[in-house]
């Protein structure tokens, strides 16, 4: 039953994951050659990164990667970029901002993934030898970066010109 649990968790980070990268190359190519698109970019290079960790103790668990729930989260995405649209048909302020909410959002809930394995770690041996330490700062690292683009987004965003 708990390694049940555990290929359920990592499936559905590892489906977020999806889900997180798809947003950020989007924001990436709206973006391009501006600051938040080059801070978007250098985040989204970390979450691949991170990814693959999370990849790499899916296979030393010997869990199957699901298919399904990366399914799901690429539809997920697609529903999210049209709720995205609705709310903001003109792709601007608000879209953004929305956007990198979530993206903060997906980080946060990465960090909790990191912080969950290294509190299991002692007890489940293939969670061992990960550097959940260097994981964790690398993720406060992403949200410090993408917070500040966030906080300008939701002034554009909120405050009357």
């Amino acid at each position: 039953m708990a390694t049940t649990h555990l290929a359920t968790y990592l499936n559905d980070h590892l489906a977020g994951s999806v889900a997180a990268i798809d947003l950020m190359e989007r924001i990436e190519r709206k973006h391009a050659g501006d600051p938040i698109g080059a801070v978007v970019a250098r985040v989204r290079a970390d979450v691949i990164a991170d990814r693959q960790e999370l990849e790499s103790i899916i296979a030393r668990l010997h869990l199957a990667q699901s298919a399904p729930r990366k399914a799901v989260a690429w539809l997920g995405e697609r529903v999210a970029q049209l709720k995205l649209a609705l709310d903001d048909p003109s792709d601007g302020a608000l879209r953004l901002f929305e956007s990198l909410e979530a993206i903060a959002l997906g980080l946060e809930g990465k960090n909790a993934l990191w912080h969950a394995l290294a509190a299991t770690a002692p007890e489940v041996p293939a969670l061992q030898g990960v550097g959940y330490d260097q994981l964790i700062a690398r993720g406060h690292d992403q949200r410090s970066a993408i917070e500040p683009a966030r906080l300008d987004a939701a002034r554009a965003a909120f405050v009357e010109p």
